[in-house]
């Protein structure tokens, strides 16, 4: 299972030492949230502060955009150092160009689903897909509450994935904490991203080895 830890749960003041700390952890990516302020109703930080977290990072960097019209940056996010690049379904006109335009600058194409969006309205770009995330909450701010549906909605993208023999990924992003973190890997997600769970812990290092053993 691969653990993304958001780093929008992080404290900004120390933003280093929270790189250093998922650096020296069991994590395997960093999940880094890109808000407009128009597609969610938050805004939380841009390049400049990307291109510091990639300056420190060893790990790769899963960089989910939630912003209207995404396909203005795809090429700037290539060079700050994003590994992985997902894009919302909702805000993308012609998504298969978008995921294509992704790729083409080197990145792993995502694209991620709101919670009311449903599954099959990706049947037919998913094997051009690299990775599915599905919001377990309502995008826009950190510390929501999971949403049960989340379960129905991994199942589903797993039976697609399987039926065309794809090669996606399953990310879960929302909510996601010790009481559900097996569950959804069990209901076949591959990757779970984790923020105020981690970065609000009293030992966030040792929290990060205890939900990835606890998928064991």
């Amino acid at each position: 299972m691969i653990l993304a830890p958001s780093l929008l749960a992080a404290d900004f003041g120390n933003l280093q030492q929270a790189v250093e700390m998922v650096n020296a952890s069991e994590a395997d990516w960093f999940h880094i949230d890109i808000m407009d302020g128009v597609f969610v109703p938050n805004i939380s930080y841009g390049m400049p502060i990307l291109s510091v977290i990639h300056k420190h990072a060893t790990k790769p960097l899963d960089v989910h955009l939630m912003i209207i019209d995404p396909d203005r940056y795809i090429s700037t996010f290539a060079k700050l150092g994003s590994d992985i690049l997902t894009v919302h379904y909702e805000a993308c006109t012609h998504l298969h160009r978008t995921i294509q335009a992704i790729k083409a600058e080197g990145m792993k194409a995502g694209v991620a689903l709101n919670p009311h969006t449903p599954v099959a309205l990706l049947e037919d770009v998913i094997q051009d897909i690299d990775v599915l995330l599905l919001m377990s909450v309502n995008p826009g701010f950190g510390g929501q509450s999971f949403i049960e549906n989340t379960y129905k909605k991994v199942r589903q993208a797993k039976a697609l994935i399987e039926q065309v023999e794809a090669h996606a990924l399953i990310e879960i992003d929302g909510g996601v904490s010790l009481k559900n973190a097996k569950a959804l890997v069990e209901a076949g997600a591959d990757a779970l991203v984790a923020g105020s769970f981690i970065f609000n812990a009293t030992n966030p290092t040792q929290t990060i080895a205890e939900l990835k053993k606890t998928v064991l």
